[in-house]
């Protein structure tokens, strides 16, 4: 290909396989060709796929500059819908087991079931959970703050008062809030809020906090 055919006209694409040379080579001519200077290495073949970007970019242009009013609220948004957890009454310590029972049958490649449907088991068996969930109120989210750990994910439960809006709240605070789902909520067995989680052994400890209290710090 001459230096009056552009590679970026032309549309195609040139690969040599071979060495990790031949690829800087071939790179240095890929860089040459934004002053017009190509040469081609081995074969070529034209471009039939067509450009992800620019399918991207001419769907976006048929989308509606702004999808706001198409959703409505954040607040009313299903997605960003807590679980709701009472006031932690008092400061207390106990363990969960959370145990999974299967609802379907877990089969080999050949048919053969290797856990039945109903088979109960203890996901910590297997598992380990790496960090805490440090799980609070909006209210309570700069006690949160200077309680988790960089590592710790803290999520976001429901009170009584308007919902708090998860991602207003991250933009403030700089860090990742997550908000509680009804089946984490479940699983976990949770009912208060501050409630630290962690786990110990096969256990999951959970560590209410009613703040204020003397010796209500959970660490």
């Amino acid at each position: 290909m001459s230096a009056d055919h552009p590679i970026l006209s032309a549309r195609v694409v040139w690969f040599q396989p071979g060495t990790v040379a031949a690829l800087l080579v071939a790179s240095l001519f890929v860089a040459g060709a934004a002053h017009g200077e190509t040469s081609t290495i081995g074969r070529t073949w034209p471009i039939v796929e067509p450009d992800a970007l620019a399918e991207i970019e001419a769907k976006v242009a048929t989308l509606p500059r702004n999808l706001g009013p198409k959703f409505g609220p954040r607040s009313r948004w299903s997605a960003m819908k807590s679980a709701s957890l009472a006031p932690a009454m008092a400061t207390r310590r106990r363990s969960v087991v959370p145990f999974y029972t299967l609802d379907m049958d877990v089969t080999l490649p050949d048919g053969r079931v290797l856990y039945p449907k109903g088979f109960t088991f203890n996901p910590l068996t297997y598992v380990s959970l790496p960090q805490q969930l440090v799980i609070v109120h909006a209210a309570e989210l700069g006690w949160a703050l200077k309680t988790a750990a960089p590592t710790d994910w803290i999520l976001l439960a429901a009170n009584i008062g308007p919902a708090a809006d998860p991602i207003a709240l991250r933009e403030k605070v700089g860090r990742p809030l997550f908000i509680l789902e009804e089946r984490v909520k479940d699983r976990l067995g949770l009912t208060v809020a501050p409630v630290i989680v962690r786990q110990v052994g096969q256990k999951l400890e959970l560590t209410e906090i009613r703040l204020g209290l003397p010796g209500s710090t959970p660490r």
